[in-house]
């Protein structure tokens, strides 16, 4: 089991989640910490940590500096990571005991071929610890045709195997991505993978100023996330999403082709052609209004 731990400048909270991956109940685990140029002792607390770590190996890489999803991505194609598990990390979040376990467990009962990836919900924690919510709960399966214009879970969440691993590795070697934990749920559920999204909750994020990515447990979230997409930052990052696809096309399963191309055809065209197209690839959103959010962003090209 290798975990994959982003970090810079996150000294004031690395320690407690560095306590809650030594307590999983999970026996092995590697710890790789890529630091993207922590200018706080991150770095020196990941070393004290080094001769307690007693669970696998503990290495401590140098990241990219260009941004969160670089240094994933970094993690994800570097070759001297090897395990037959892979999980993302954070470095501000505590993890529930069983959380690595979990995922294993489910994984261990699937196909070891097929590309499989994990995620749950999240509680929300203060920067003190002090419960503040939950992220949305879905109901509806996870799968391509959500995933071109939903990311269901955060990275933080994320456990795959080793097929995953291999798939994501191939298609991030070809480019680069706005987020990794969108890219991970595009290109497995794009290649034909199995995801579970599991209810119950298995990560503490810590939601503070220095998050980059806040989590979606407040209306004021949700309208800051609404205007960004009427805004067209949305449509920013799905012309970055299919441009990763575009440079994977050999990688994607022929059912999910058909999808992509239903919905690219819906971008480009008019607006009775879009609407029917849209609903022709069967693409969707989470909740009722999400979706009738899509048609709308539809209708004024903002997604």
């Amino acid at each position: 089991m290798a975990v994959l731990m982003g970090t810079k400048d996150g000294a004031a909270y690395i320690g407690e989640q560095l306590q809650s991956l030594a307590t999983q109940s999970w026996p092995l685990v590697d710890l790789w910490v890529s630091d993207d140029g922590s200018s706080d002792a991150t770095t020196a607390i990941v070393e004290t940590w080094r001769s307690r770590w007693t669970k696998g190996s503990l290495t401590l890489l140098q990241g990219p500096q260009r941004g969160f999803a670089a240094n994933f991505r970094s993690m994800i194609i570097d070759p001297c990571i090897d395990a037959d598990f892979y999980a993302f990390c954070d470095q501000d979040d505590v993890w529930e005991p069983d959380r690595l376990e979990s995922a294993i467990r489910w994984m261990e009962g699937e196909d070891i071929e097929t590309p499989l990836l994990f995620c749950s919900r999240t509680a929300t924690i203060s920067q003190t610890g002090v419960p503040a919510g939950y992220s949305p709960l879905f109901r509806r399966p996870p799968s391509f045709r959500n995933a071109l214009v939903q990311s269901i879970a955060g990275g933080n969440t994320m456990l795959f195997n080793r097929a995953a691993r291999q798939l994501l590795a191939k298609a991030s070697a070809r480019t680069e991505f706005v987020s990794h934990d969108w890219w991970a749920y595009l290109i497995v559920t794009a290649a034909g993978g199995k995801v579970r999204y599991e209810p119950r909750p298995l990560v503490r994020y810590r939601q503070h100023a220095a998050n980059l990515v806040g989590a979606n447990v407040s209306w004021g979230a949700r309208f800051s996330r609404l205007g960004r997409l009427f805004k067209g930052q949305f449509a920013t990052w799905t012309d970055s999403n299919l441009r990763g696809l575009a440079v994977n096309r050999d990688l994607i399963a022929r059912d999910t082709a058909l999808c992509l191309r239903l919905f690219i055809r819906a971008r480009k065209g008019s607006v009775f052609k879009r609407f029917g197209l849209l609903g022709k690839s069967g693409v969707y959103r989470q909740t009722f209004m999400g979706t009738l959010g899509l048609y709308i962003a539809f209708l004024w090209r903002r997604i």
